[in-house]
């Protein structure tokens, strides 16, 4: 990894990175993280109970959305012609834990890994809305690159325990 920050010119001014002399590369990143509930509020989403419908489902096109926006939400973050964008779930019913993750694709000249995890970031806060009414003791965190494939960098792969 790198020492120097690439969002700051030699003057020490916020800069948007120039990629443009960049190879255009297959660039994938997956993001994971978690939102903490009541067991009992588990089931319900489970059991789609919920009043405000079909969480997981709503949750996940609202990642897919946020990462069709992360240049909006993020300033310094380069618009991506994004090829994919991917949600699943991982509900643990006994402990009330989902583990969310999200896995962003690009062939382009810079990373994907905001993409990936603005997606996470806004899957939990939507499941979070939609439960708020029966739940307020949920907690959201844990949010982390899991992994990045692709660019001048390399592939990188978060070591166990970590």
């Amino acid at each position: 990894m790198s020492n120097k920050l690439t969002h700051f010119n030699d003057e020490g001014k916020a800069i948007m990175v120039d990629v443009g002399d960049k190879a255009t590369t297959n660039r994938r990143a997956l993001a994971l993280g978690e939102i903490c509930m009541q067991p009992a509020t588990l089931k319900r989403i489970l059991d789609r109970t919920i009043e405000k419908g079909d969480v997981f489902g709503i949750a996940r096109i609202a990642g897919i959305m946020a990462a069709k926006q992360t240049p909006n939400l993020i300033p310094l973050c380069h618009p991506l012609g994004l090829t994919s964008v991917e949600l699943e779930f991982s509900p643990d019913p006994e402990t009330g834990r989902v583990e969310i993750a999200a896995t962003a694709k690009v062939k382009g000249q810079t990373g994907i890994e905001m993409e990936a995890l603005t997606a996470v970031s806004i899957a939990a806060l939507t499941i979070y809305d939609m439960c708020k009414a029966v739940d307020k003791l949920m907690v959201i965190g844990a949010i982390r690159l899991q992994e990045k494939s692709g660019g001048k960098s390399g592939n990188f792969v978060r070591p166990k325990g970590s």
